[in-house]
């Protein structure tokens, strides 16, 4: 991380992350274009106050004039009524952007990162992802929406009220750009520092969230093993370190706001002066003078404004600073420029050729070495294996969530490579040992393995797995929300709604990955019958744990350190594998038919 260091704040000095923001607003440049039109309006009006002023203070206040005074302060009126509407338009139509643009941004940001592969989640934590999804993105929302309509309206008035200050006294005005650059320079510099301060803060308050998201999704394992009291130390130090980080950003800014308010009001108060002394020797008139200092204040509330903004954009380009560094990320596993087509004829056949493959994390063991097999459509294959085996890394490999570090894998003749990983997936149902529950009701979780399937589809196929009647029995039935993880159901209830997505989605190849390991003795008959039933003419690959589920398998696949050891059927493998003949011999003990939970061996 100390290699990066150099690099953040080399990008710290200039705003050019900001401009990332160009193509989400591109879409709505018709809502930018009228909210600049009503801000030009405004800022007209504005500006034009200060010249019938002038005309009140020179001619209106003398008894020649006198019927003048109604008509100047009525113009002023009228100037007031457009500044206040097309000031609140200009408001609703830069704040309505900003609100769109940010949406877009986190809507980006989270479909760039579904799509990211298993390897930037092995390196990139959760409460990372969440806190630029969250954080970062207000931090743009409030650039975006009122700080873009500041900046506007501040830029446009001081452009505006500095060239009509010239056009008024050009003397005053020279004098006033002299001083200025001494007090504009420091802001700049002092901005520049926000930044990389507003960065740091934003990485602490990341590092909080990455912690508090990992503990909470394993609250149960830290209240087993009391490690509630350490786990809270733990969360305050990130806090205040979070903290630390703010209070110095924040003293910074009190800084910088001090610098820009004294700097311009004590350059403005300087030339005033000066300009105060011409009126008492009639270089100027009183009027003239009242223009030039209306003039001066509002160079010096959009300055003031401006500087005060600068510390919010320079935030703000450190966050989209970060999320661009999300959105430049490319995922390793990605569809080909001119991908394969899969056959239209979903038969299911698989192959393995001489595959090799090791975890980017692990780059000198191999996870699977010199694998080769072939998978007729419709048959059942076992995997077994002792921990570490690689049988959970084949099921990746034919996902395609990692790309081969040799040979190839073939899915109905195509290899999977030079396919789109989309259609892959589209054809392979998998029901995996840790069944993921979503924050939602029981139909919608079913409905996850074929979003378009009506509410028959979706009970017909929690009948299949043996999950209707215990649903029935909830509190709203299908309608009932599961909480999240799926709080509210059993293990085994889990593994049954895993199941039936499984059953929904209907693909030629399935994976289990032992799918009744959590079910009781009465559950797992009925859904050994439904899988028996479902991986009728499919191809089916399970990971085996119990070895009961093996015995009726075409084939049993041996593994050990990611090679083959031996293929054959369980009766054969018994005689001529020792390694197969110990599992068994490991969960059955004294070689009677009843299954037991086979301990040792795991995934």
């Amino acid at each position: 991380m100390a290699e990066e260091l150099p690099e953040e704040r080399a990008k710290g000095r200039s705003l050019r992350p900001l401009a990332m923001l160009v193509p989400f607003i591109a879409p709505y440049k018709g809502t930018l274009v009228l909210a600049i039109l009503a801000l030009l309006v405004s800022s007209a009006a504005l500006l034009a106050m200060p010249m019938a002023v002038r005309n009140v203070i020179d001619h209106g206040f003398s008894v020649e004039d006198a019927a003048n005074v109604d008509r100047y302060f009525f113009i002023l009126l009228i100037f007031a009524v457009v500044i206040g509407i097309f000031g609140a338009l200009r408001a609703y139509l830069v704040n309505w952007l900003g609100e769109r643009v940010v949406a877009d941004l986190r809507d980006k940001v989270f479909q760039h990162v579904l799509r990211m592969d298993p390897t930037f989640f092995e390196v990139t934590r959760l409460g990372e992802v969440l806190s630029r999804l969250t954080a970062d993105t207000t931090l743009i929302q409030s650039i975006s929406g009122v700080g873009v309509s500041i900046v506007l309206r501040s830029s446009i008035q001081f452009i505006g009220a500095l060239a009509l200050m010239t056009f008024t006294n050009f003397k005053l005005t020279g004098l006033l750009l002299v001083i200025l650059p001494l007090v504009i320079v420091p802001i700049i510099l002092i901005g520049r520092w926000v930044r990389r301060l507003s960065r740091d803060a934003q990485d602490r308050v990341a590092d909080a969230s990455g912690h508090a998201a990992e503990i909470l999704n394993a609250v149960e394992i830290v209240q087993a093993f009391t490690a509630e009291q350490i786990e809270g130390q733990r969360f305050a130090q990130a806090i205040a370190a979070s903290f630390r980080t703010a209070v110095r950003r924040i003293r910074v800014r009190a800084l910088l706001t001090t610098v820009a308010s004294t700097g311009v009001f004590g350059a403005l108060i300087f030339v005033l002066w000066v300009g105060a002394q011409a009126v008492l020797s009639g270089s100027i008139s009183g009027g003239e003078l009242g223009q030039f200092v209306l003039y001066a204040v509002f160079v010096g509330v959009s300055t003031g404004a401006l500087s005060e903004i600068w510390g919010e954009v320079q935030r703000a380009a450190g966050a989209m600073e970060r999320l661009s560094e999300l959105l430049l990320m490319t995922p390793a596993i990605q569809a080909p420029s001119n991908p394969v087509e899969l056959p239209e004829t979903r038969l299911g056949g698989v192959s393995f050729e001489t595959v090799s493959f090791n975890y980017p994390s692990r780059p000198k063991i191999l996870a699977v070495d010199e694998f080769s097999l072939n998978i007729a459509p419709g048959e059942h294959i076992a995997l077994v294996g002792p921990s570490g085996a690689g049988k959970s890394t084949i099921f990746q490999l034919l996902l395609r969530f990692y790309n081969t570090r040799g040979g190839k894998i073939c899915l109905d003749g195509v290899d999977i490579a030079t396919a789109r990983p989309v259609d892959i997936r589209a054809r392979i149902g998998i029901v995996p040992q840790e069944t993921t529950i979503f924050g939602a009701s029981a139909m919608e979780n079913i409905r996850f393995g074929r979003p378009e399937a009506d509410d028959d589809e979706v009970m017909a196929a929690a009948r299949a797995a043996s999950a209707h009647e215990f649903i029935e029995r909830l509190p709203e039935g299908y309608g009932t929300y599961l909480g999240e993880k799926g709080a509210r159901l059993s293990g085994g209830q889990k593994q049954r709604i895993a199941i039936a997505r499984a059953v929904l989605k209907d693909p030629p190849i399935l994976l289990l990955d032992e799918a009744t390991s959590s079910l009781d003795a009465e559950s797992e008959r009925l859904v050994q019958a439904a899988l028996a039933s479902l991986q009728k003419d499919r191809t089916t690959i399970v990971i085996a744990h119990r070895l009961s589920t093996v015995r009726n398998a075409d084939r049993i696949v041996v593994m050990d350190e990611g090679r083959i050891l031996n293929i054959g059927r369980h009766d054969d493998l018994i005689a001529r594998d020792p390694l197969y003949a110990r599992m068994v011999q490991l969960q059955f003990g004294d070689g009677s038919d009843e299954p037991m939970e086979l301990a040792v061996i795991e995934n």
